[in-house]
């Protein structure tokens, strides 16, 4: 019986309960995006993309790309992968499931097949366990099979709390100024030797960090608010 509440609890409440709370906070955020004839240049020339954010800041784009689909996500074959995937379907999205240790080439594939079909890709690119900032190779791979761009997708709010986890996870507080800031696309080779990989895959470590150093920066200069939010 204990199990059969359990799994009730888990499976049919708690994500609906969770993602009500998420849409409640989110519908107070005085939102804006910025650089966002980077996504609108990909999409019109690549009819899909890949967006790359790092696990702390991935909150403020739940509902935001909703907006979005439709969209697919790759998510590990594991019990909680199972929970996150119940979650993604609820919100709209295509759950594909595989990971480097179980299923991976076929998800790979199955993304492939899904961008051609129109699906946007999001990712996270130092998930789900970190460490926190360092890009792991798998959005490469997507990027390789798919032939579609990576767009760094930089998360900012002005008020936030900070949760204690390996990644100190960011939710911003109810009614704070929240940016969404889209990066330079990056497109890479399926060719690539060991070393070009590795090269590759640390310009986009870089260059997330900078983009996201720079988008918290805007905080502290007034300017740059009020050429943002008016």
């Amino acid at each position: 019986m204990k199990k059969r509440i359990s799994a009730l609890l888990y499976r049919h409440i708690l994500p609906y309960v969770g993602l009500f709370l998420v849409k409640a906070i989110s519908s107070t955020y005085r939102l804006r995006i910025v650089d966002e004839d980077r996504e609108r240049s990909v999409l019109e020339k690549d009819g899909s993309i890949i967006y790359a954010s790092w696990h702390q800041r991935f909150f403020p784009g739940i509902t935001f790309f909703a907006s979005r689909r439709p969209i697919a996500i790759l998510i590990s074959q594991s019990r909680d992968g199972d929970f996150i995937s119940h979650i993604v379907d609820i919100l709209g999205w295509e759950p594909v499931r595989g990971s480097s240790s179980r299923g991976g080439s076929e998800g790979l594939q199955r993304l492939k097949e899904l961008s051609r079909e129109g699906h946007k890709i999001g990712h996270i690119v130092d998930g789900p366990k970190g460490p926190f900032g360092v890009v792991k190779p798998g959005i490469l791979r997507i990027a390789q099979v798919s032939g579609k761009a990576i767009v760094p997708t930089i998360t900012s709010s002005e008020k936030r709390w900070m949760f204690s986890s390996w990644d100190r996870f960011m939710i911003p507080k109810p009614f704070s100024r929240v940016v969404i800031r889209f990066g330079e696309p990056v497109y890479i080779s399926p060719d690539l030797d060991e070393e070009g990989f590795e090269r590759c895959r640390l310009m986009i470590e870089r260059t997330m960090r900078e983009l996201y150093e720079d988008t918290d920066l805007i905080w502290s200069d007034e300017s740059r608010k009020r050429e943002i939010f008016g």
